[in-house]
C-alpha cells in the first residue's frame, strides 16, 4: 500500500518564499521506496542492506529553502553523499546513524542526539539503521547571509554537531520551531516571517557549532566602526524595513565588511545590526497597533506575523518591555 508525494519544493523567486505542507508518504515497496528516496534526496544514493520489513513514511515540510523532513525507516539502508552544499541537522528519536566522513572516521547517532551531516562539504557515506528520524535540510549558503568564513570565503561548518548538550537542545528548539511554523497555514506566502525564521535557524547553527565564521573585527574594521557607517546602516535598514534583509546587504549599503558593521553598532549604539531592525519592526507592529479600526478584522497575532514576528507570546514579552503595555491592551484601546 503506497501514496505517492512530490517530493520537489514550489518554485520560489528570490525574495518570495512560502511555507508548504506536504501529505505523509507511506510504502512497503521497494521499488517505490527507492524512487521516492532517490527524488526526495538529490545526490544521495540509497540502498537497502537489512532484512527487517521494508517500510518507510515521511511527513514533509518546506519552509522557503528549509525542508523539514521526519522521517519512519521500517528496514537499515546505506547511503552515499557526494559534494552538494547542502546541511543537514539529522535528530535521532530511534535507531542510529552510522556517519564516515571522507577523513574515515564513524560519527554515530544515537537516540536523544543530534549532529550535522554533510558539514565538511566532501563525500560521505554511512548506514541509518531502522528507526525514526527528523532530517531538517537547507543549503549552506543560508548562512553566509548572517557571516563572513576566514578570507571572505563561505562559512563552513567544522564539526559533525552543537559543541555541548546545552547548544545541541538550542538547535532542537529552532528546528521544533520552524517545523511549527511550516505547519501553521497562516505562515504560507509571509516571505519576511519566513526569511526571519530561516535566518534564526542559520544564527541558531552559527551559535552552537564550531565553523570558520570569523567574528573578531581587525585593524581596518575597527578603523571604519565610525558613526557615519551607523547612519547609512540604519537609513538601509530604515528604508528596506518589510524586506528580507541580511547583514551582508547592510554592510555592502554601509560600505564596511559585516564585521566592522557589527563593530559600529556595538560601539555606537551598545546593539547589533540586526537587533536595531528587530526595534523599527517593532515600532512598526506598535503604529499598526493604534491605527487598528473597529471591523477590520487585525488581530494581534496578525499583526506581529506582517512584521516578521513568528511567536505571538514572544512577540507581546518584547512589546511590553518596550512600551510597558501589552499589545491585546493597546489594540483594545485603539478601538
Amino acid at each position: 500500500m503506497s501514496r505517492s508525494v512530490s517530493a520537489e519544493p514550489a518554485a520560489e523567486g528570490p525574495q518570495k518564499f512560502e511555507a508548504v505542507r506536504y501529505p505523509v508518504f507511506h510504502s512497503e515497496n521497494l521499488g517505490e521506496i527507492e524512487a521516492f528516496l532517490r527524488t526526495a534526496y538529490p545526490g544521495v544514493l540509497i540502498g537497502h542492506t537489512g532484512p527487517r520489513h521494508t517500510s518507510v513514511g515521511v511527513r514533509r515540510d518546506v519552509l522557503g529553502p528549509v525542508t523539514l523532513d521526519r522521517i519512519a525507516l521500517g528496514f537499515d539502508l546505506s547511503y552515499g553523499v557526494e559534494r552538494t552544499g547542502t546541511l543537514c541537522v539529522a535528530s535521532v528519536h530511534a535507531g542510529v546513524i552510522e556517519h564516515s566522513g571522507p577523513g574515515g572516521g564513524t560519527e554515530d547517532l544515537t537516540p536523544g542526539r543530534v549532529g550535522l551531516l554533510g558539514a565538511d562539504e566532501l563525500p560521505s557515506s554511512g548506514f541509518v539503521r531502522a528507526g525514526r528520524y527528523d532530517l531538517t535540510l537547507f543549503d549552506s549558503a543560508l548562512l553566509d547571509r548572517l557571516a563572513v568564513g576566514e578570507g571572505g570565503a563561505s562559512v563552513r561548518i567544522t564539526a559533525s554537531g552543537p559543541r555541548t548538550p546545552a547548544a545541541a537542545r538550542r538547535l532542537t528548539e529552532a528546528v521544533t520551531h520552524l517545523k511549527h511554523l511550516a505547519a501553521d497555514p497562516t505562515t504560507a506566502g509571509n516571505s519576511l516571517l519566513i526569511a526571519t525564521a530561516t535566518d534564526y535557524l542559520a544564527a541558531t547553527v552559527l551559535a552552537t557549532v564550531p565553523t570558520t565564521a570569523v567574528t573578531a573585527p581587525d585593524a581596518a574594521d575597527r578603523r571604519d566602526a565610525h558613526p557615519g557607517v551607523v547612519r547609512r546602516a540604519i537609513a538601509y535598514l530604515e528604508s528596506h524595513v518589510h524586506e528580507d534583509i541580511t547583514v551582508a546587504a547592510v554592510a555592502a549599503a554601509a560600505f564596511v565588511t559585516p564585521r566592522a558593521l557589527q563593530l559600529a553598532f556595538r560601539r555606537h549604539l551598545g546593539t547589533t545590526p540586526l537587533r536595531y531592525l528587530r526595534r523599527l519592526r517593532l515600532a512598526g507592529a506598535h503604529e499598526q497597533l493604534l491605527a487598528a479600526a473597529p471591523g477590520d478584522g487585525q488581530t494581534v497575532a496578525s499583526i506581529a506575523r506582517a512584521w516578521g514576528f513568528a511567536h505571538p507570546g514572544r512577540f507581546a514579552a518584547t512589546y511590553h518591555r518596550c512600551y510597558g503595555h501589552t499589545p491585546s491592551e493597546i489594540l483594545r484601546h485603539s478601538r
